[in-house]
């Protein structure tokens, strides 16, 4: 398993397994691993990564990486105003949704 769900209440928890590998554990383009601890961040789930990422990029937002196929969808990394990474995060898998529900197969 390369990620842990937890839900309780409103809240849902997902944890990315550092150290590589697909997803938020793959490493930056000049090769810097994720260390636990270490790129902590908020995930907002987006519809159209490709339309939102172009409309952030024409603002002029900075962004840490390009995009990334992961585990459950794409991504990518922007920074806010004061530097802290911001994942946006476009599901492809329905148990990677923020609404997932919980039926079904995790991964499958």
């Amino acid at each position: 398993m390369r990620y842990i769900v937890d839900d309780v209440d409103d809240l849902r928890l997902v944890l990315n397994a550092p150290g590589g590998g697909a997803g938020g554990g793959q490493a930056m383009p000049d090769g810097t691993l994720p260390t636990p601890g270490g790129w902590n961040r908020f995930s907002l789930q987006v519809d159209d990564l490709s339309v939102v990422v172009q409309q952030l990029r024409d603002a002029g937002v900075r962004f840490r990486n390009d995009l990334v196929e992961g585990v459950g969808g794409r991504q990518i990394l922007l920074e806010d105003p004061s530097g802290n990474p911001v994942e946006l995060f476009e599901p492809t898998l329905p148990e990677a949704r923020a609404d997932w529900t919980g039926e079904g197969p995790v991964g499958g």
